[in-house]
């Protein structure tokens, strides 16, 4: 029999605004190292024959390329490639519009209004699209410190040229692990759905904290499925979709079922999905595959289910094969695109009010701050304003050094974007620490300024940016957001009752179950977040946090059954994990 869990309705902490929790360092990224290394195999090249060709002043152009290699290290590479693309496209676009937009007019007062515009749209595209860190700052950076970057309509051409030979080479730099790993993300997705559903085990289901532990597993486990279907569901790469498939329902088992679970087991074939060897088995003997998914060969086993078709994948009536809606239909794309347009707005008049004559960097520190509700938003700012104070810091130190020859400053430039990219796991302020002196020294690149001017001009819109833009957060609320709740709940128990009334069927069709099975995995988490994001909205506002508990417990549940239901019989010396565990 499965372990049933409860807990009480509604008992989730409320989002507290303190400093020391939004300062907390995090355990780092497992790829940690992937994104450091790729900024800067992206930037290396570039920049050193600029170098070498005396032409350093043109390195911002080629660095709006270079920063694309930063995006999608978590998709799998068929779906990389494109999310790349897109990147390298929008920033391009966003260059564009700032070059123009420099060449046509030197008016501070039109350069930021235009920079708020752009901050808006690039936040919203992002949001909408979902592409994952770094998100919008990337874009909003490079956009608005072209703004102010005295600029000719004859040099726009070239400059562009410079940045897309740069972002396709970051394409490259992006693609190239596939060379050597083609299933690598996937892999380590499944894996870190096989340890969050070990992890979840290993409490049985009960104690205090479980609730928290098993939303982080089905969290994973969703995210684990949503690179599993982006694969192609024919061809070579099927072969590893449909082995990692059933090591990713034996994670969902052990969720719906944890007290007759083995996190051994699951611990166990989540080290074995490390490198490029063969993939674990599942079959009912529990004997590994015969043949090497990472190679494409042919494998043995037992079906624990049926192949999902791509008009079966969840979202498929919605939007793309992630399971996301449709960009048009998301949620809070209007609050968020008004309070970045007018947080950096502020941020920018304020800035220049001040006498900061380039005041891009208030802009983007404006920009920055935006999250998925005020709670989380002022968390954003506490990391930035310290992170950006602390950056000005090493920038002071490193800046000497970096004045001594052109080479040494390229190579400074390299180590903070390491650096940055290494850090920023652990928690955004400690990566932003090497973020701020990075760009600094990318501003440098046209001619060196003087440091104690330029670190006045940054502490400066450091604060202001912060300042404005919290403001802003707080005067443009979200009215929709407890509408969003009840959507989420609408939207939760239809998943649910699809599910129940395939399970009711004496012989549902193994297709349809998959399908709706991956729709209730999806459900809880879109809820879950959706709560969480209203509840740090302010004005606070009256949520069903009874019902949204009991709207997961029942998704929960009925994952469970349907689960139950998928598993094979197994033969007597299977392990705990591949029991069938139906009442």
């Amino acid at each position: 029999m499965s372990s049933a869990t409860t807990s009480v309705p509604g008992d989730r902490p409320r989002r507290r605004l303190s400093p020391a929790g939004a300062l907390r360092l995090r355990r780092p990224s497992e790829i940690w190292f992937k994104p450091a290394l790729s900024s800067v195999a992206a930037a290396a090249p570039p920049n050193l024959t600029l170098l070498a060709l005396g032409r350093l002043d043109l390195a911002m152009y080629t660095m709006a390329g270079s920063l694309c290699a930063l995006y999608a290290h978590n998709r799998p590479y068929a779906a990389r490639a494109r999310a790349l693309a897109w990147v390298v496209l929008g920033m391009l676009g966003g260059l564009a519009a700032a070059l123009v937009t420099a060449s046509l007019t030197r008016d501070p007062v039109v350069l930021v209004a235009a920079g708020a515009l752009l901050a808006a749209a690039q936040k919203v595209l992002c949001d909408a699209t979902r592409i994952g860190p770094p998100g919008n700052v990337v874009p909003t950076f490079i956009s608005s410190a072209s703004l102010f970057v005295p600029q000719t309509a004859a040099q726009v051409p070239g400059h562009l040229a410079l940045a897309a030979a740069a972002g396709g080479w970051a394409w490259l730099v992006g693609m190239a692990p596939g060379l050597v790993r083609p299933h690598g993300p996937e892999r380590r997705a499944t894996a870190h759905a096989l340890r969050a559903a070990a992890a979840y085990a290993d409490t049985r289901g009960t104690g205090e904290g479980h609730t928290g532990v098993r939303d982080a597993g089905y969290a994973a486990v969703r995210t684990a499925w949503q690179a599993l279907l982006s694969l192609p569901p024919a061809g070579r790469r099927a072969t590893a979709r449909r082995a990692l498939e059933r090591l990713l329902v034996r994670a969902e088992a052990a969720l719906a079922a944890p007290a007759d679970a083995d996190p051994e087991r699951l611990r166990c074939w989540a080290r074995g999905l490390r490198g490029t060897g063969r993939i674990p088995g599942t079959a009912e003997s529990g004997s590994a595959e015969s043949g090497s998914a990472e190679s494409g060969s042919a494998e043995s086993g037992t079906e624990t289910g049926p192949e999902i078709r791509a008009d079966e994948r969840p979202g498929a009536e919605s939007g793309p094969a992630t399971g996301h809606p449709p960009w048009w239909r998301l949620g809070p794309i209007a609050p968020i695109a008004v309070r970045t347009a007018l947080g950096c707005a502020l941020a920018g008049y304020a800035s220049l009010a001040l006498g900061v004559g380039r005041p891009y960097w208030a802009l983007v520190t404006a920009a920055a701050l935006y999250q998925a509700g005020l709670a989380l938003t002022w968390n954003r700012t506490v990391q930035r304003v310290v992170g950006n104070l602390a950056g000005v810091l090493l920038f002071a130190a490193v800046a000497p050094l970096a004045h001594l020859h052109r080479a040494l400053l390229v190579l400074c430039c390299l180590a903070l974007t390491f650096g940055a990219e290494a850090l920023i796991t652990r928690n955004y302020w400690l990566g932003t620490v090497c973020v701020t002196p990075m760009a600094l020294l990318i501003t440098e690149f046209a001619g060196c300024l003087r440091p104690g001017e330029l670190i006045a001009e940054r502490v400066v819109d450091t604060l202001v940016g912060a300042l404005a833009g919290f403001l802003v957060a707080v005067a443009v609320t979200d009215r929709r957001a407890a509408d969003r709740v009840e959507q989420a709940l609408t939207a939760a128990h239809r998943a649910r009752e699809r599910t129940a009334r395939l399970l009711a069927e004496p012989a549902p069709a193994p297709r349809a179950l998959a399908a709706a099975r991956r729709r209730l995995v999806a459900a809880p988490a879109e809820l879950r977040a959706t709560a969480d994001a209203a509840g740090g909205e302010w004005p606070r506002c009256s949520l069903p946090q009874e019902r949204v508990a009991l709207a997961e417990q029942a998704g929960h549940r009925t994952l469970a059954a349907s689960v139950r239901r998928r598993q094979p019989r197994p033969h007597r010396d299977t392990d705990p994990t591949t029991e069938d565990v139906r009442p």
